[in-house]
């Protein structure tokens, strides 16, 4: 195919979240002559398949949209998001059980490469973790854009393990006509088994993702129970939403080192709720300024990170909830090795 009919293929490629198949393979065509790589939904597993089970490891840069793509993936939020780069520091396992299949998909941090703090280095031995023993990669980068520390990331993988190139943010991209070139040279830089354009904020392209991770599951017993979602606790789930809120809420202003300890997580009899949780959490800071800072103007802001994560922690929980928030001070947390472990870091 010329470079002419490369570009028109490409131009007429409806790049939005609502996918069709013909679209998709047409790009995908016009990415890679001569030996397409179908993205065309896998056929429906027969009645009576044997189980599959496989671990699927989310992979990227940070704040390329890792997080929102496992919620997606999942069917329910169990992955912290925020604008803030870097906000998730945890190997996270989502559960989703559909039909024969069960998917085990494992959200990681984003690779650090800017700071070499004991934080930073825990977290890439996450993401390294990670990728050592899963079944299949989804490399997330977003469409049209491959930086220097998606670069990083990428020569992170081991030969052997199949991986999906996931041009997610599909939405966002108005300069059509180069997604199909971009797609090319990407095959160049790792021999991706499949391309995946997408927007994780579309319900069809996640259905679509799903079908194609499927064929990459190994046939064996589920490890999970059907309505598991999350292999993380309850007390880990809390600590999370009120990080999310914290820096929702101070966005820039505050340094992604400060993190939340829970104290106290305790499950109390009641006559009113059939479920009643208290918890105590103390958010950590570095500076006695950033402490004003999560505080606020006479506590307006601690006390709306707190109803905004009580609300969530209901839904989450389904129970009532009793949620009390500290702010301490612990100068240079993140370079100490034994306090980052203290703090639940791996």
């Amino acid at each position: 195919m010329n470079q002419d009919a490369t570009k028109n293929v490409a131009a007429d490629a409806k790049l939005t979240g609502a996918q069709t198949t013909d679209d998709l393979n047409a790009m995908l065509a016009a990415a890679r002559p001569g030996g397409q790589i179908a993205v065309a939904p896998a056929a429906d597993a027969p009645g009576g398949a044997a189980q599959c089970c496989g671990l699927i490891a989310i992979v990227g840069k940070p704040n390329v949209g890792k997080s929102t793509l496992l919620n997606a993936l999942v069917g329910q939020k169990i992955s912290i998001t925020s604008r803030k780069a870097q906000t998730t520091r945890h190997r996270i396992t989502g559960i989703r059980s559909v039909g024969a299949s069960q998917f085990v998909f494992v959200d990681t941090p984003g690779f650090q490469t800017k700071h070499s703090t004991a934080l930073n280095k825990s977290l890439n031995k996450t993401v390294m973790g990670a990728i050592s023993d899963v079944d299949l990669i989804l490399f997330v980068v977003e469409a049209g854009s491959f930086t220097l520390a998606d670069a990083k990331v990428l020569s992170l993988f081991k030969p052997g393990i199949p991986t999906l190139l996931i041009a997610n943010k599909l939405d966002t991209v108005h300069r059509r006509a180069e997604i199909a070139p971009w797609l090319r040279d990407m095959q160049e830089r790792h021999p991706f088994a499949e391309f995946v354009p997408m927007s994780a904020k579309s319900k069809g392209d996640i259905e679509r993702l799903h079908r194609i991770c499927e064929k990459y599951l190994p046939e064996q017993p589920w490890w999970y129970a059907e309505d598991e979602l999350t292999d993380r606790s309850e007390k880990f789930l809390a600590s999370e939403t009120v990080r999310e809120k914290l820096f929702r809420f101070t966005g820039d202003e505050l340094p992604y080192t400060s993190t939340v300890v829970i104290d106290k997580f305790e499950e109390e009899n009641s006559k009113q709720h059939k479920r009643l949780v208290r918890i105590a959490a103390t958010i950590v800071v570095e500076r006695d300024g950033h402490k004003a800072m999560v505080i606020g103007d006479k506590g307006e802001r601690l006390k709306r990170i707190g109803t905004e994560a009580r609300q969530e922690l209901e839904k989450l929980l389904d129970a009532k909830v009793f949620l009390e928030l500290w702010v301490k001070v612990r100068s240079g947390w993140a370079d100490d090795e034994a306090r980052v472990r203290s703090f639940g870091y791996e």
